[in-house]
This record gives C-alpha cells, structure tokens and sequence, in this order.
C-alpha cells in the first residue's frame, strides 16, 4: 500500500509525543520541528526497509514478481539461478514448476545448509521434494540460487520479492499494511538514536517489535 510522507511524519511525531515524558514536542512550524520533521523523512526509508525485513511473511503485501525466463540459468544437476532486482529486499515465495512446495526463506550463502548445496550427490543439495534457495552474487550480479528441479523444462511458476523502500516522485512509498504501525515505531526509534535519547529508541524499538508479534 502507497502512504504519503506527509502522513506517516505526522504519525511519527504523534508516537514521539506519545513516548514522551513531559512538555508535548514542538509545534509545526517552528525551525526545530521542522528540523524533527526532515530528520524524521530522512529515516523513513531504512525504517520501513528493517520492518519488512524482519516481519513473519504472513505480515506482508503482496509484493512483486521476478524470475521471468530471461532471468533463468541452468547449473549442473538441474540447479540453477534467477537474477534478482536490483530493489531487493527479501523473498515472500519462489517456486519451480516441477517441485512439490514452494520456497519461503532464502538462506544466505555462508550458512552450513547453503555450502551442503555444493554437494555432487544431488539429494544433498535440494530436491523437487524439499528445494532449497540460496542468495548469492555472480558476476552479473545478485541471483537467488535454487536447488534443485526434476529437470531443466522446468520454469518458474511463482516468484515474489519485497524491494527496498523509496520514496517516489509524487511523495509516497509503499508500506505493508499490517506492517505499518511497526514501521512508524521503527522509524521512530531511529529518530531517537540519532538524537542520542537511547531509552526512547529501545521503548519505541520494542513498540516496533510488539507490532510485528516477535519476542525479543
């Protein structure tokens, strides 16, 4: 969902306020709110990027497609890759046509389980029965590794991905909807850490985590 800068200032500010012990912050117009404002605009991208990143995949939008066939190579073993946007962020879903369950988290590529997908004995690396998914990087770039298909007719039949914040030309940037609140929180608390109030950037933190249902 679209939500305008505007807005979600205005809602970040009403969490300070909240947060707040004492005299409310300062009023619109004012050179030190409008400082609070800028300071609070220039956080709400990595903000909403740290939400999304960590909230359960249930929480998130719809997202966006990728993995078309002009993005698809073959490796050894009927493995292969997918080329990745360059706005990634993290996976919702990929899925071969040819695999029995879809993927939902991708591993990173130095985890135990990513290097057992080196494996010359295929069972090890992933199968159509429980494939894996790897994030790796190749000279052409980002690619998400997928382990493995029956065979190389297989094509992709599903893949979304969740891209980085950015705030467009008309003044808004898309948000989860269950994420929001979260991220308004989070964007607080980052506003918090920059102006060295520690305390307040772990309540609103907590906030933020509270949203999303994580126990810390």
């Amino acid at each position: 969902m679209i939500y305008l800068v505007d807005d979600i200032i205005g809602d970040v500010r009403i969490v300070l306020d909240e947060d707040r012990s004492g005299e409310p912050l300062l009023e619109s117009g004012d050179e030190e709110a409008l400082n609070l404002e800028e300071l609070i605009r220039s956080k709400i991208e990595e903000g909403i990027d740290a939400v999304h990143s960590m909230a359960p995949s249930r929480m998130l939008d719809t997202g966006h497609a990728f993995g078309g066939d002009e993005t698809l190579y073959w490796g050894e073993l009927e493995s292969g890759w997918v080329m990745l946007p360059d706005d990634w962020l993290r996976l919702v879903v990929f899925e071969m046509s040819d695999w029995e369950r879809p993927v939902y988290d991708a591993i990173a590529a130095d985890t135990p389980r990513a290097r057992q997908t080196r494996s010359r004995v295929k069972a090890l690396r992933g199968t159509a029965q429980r494939p894996v998914c790897v994030l790796g990087v190749r000279p052409e770039g980002k690619v998400l590794e997928f382990y493995s298909c029956k065979s190389r007719a297989a094509r992709v039949t599903r893949g979304v991905y969740i891209p980085r914040a950015e705030i467009d030309d008309h003044g808004g940037v898309e948000v989860g909807e269950q994420c929001y609140r979260a991220a308004v929180y989070n964007i607080g608390a980052l506003v918090m850490a920059v102006q060295g109030e520690a305390e307040r950037s772990a309540s609103l933190q907590a906030k933020a985590f509270g949203e999303l249902g994580i126990q810390q």
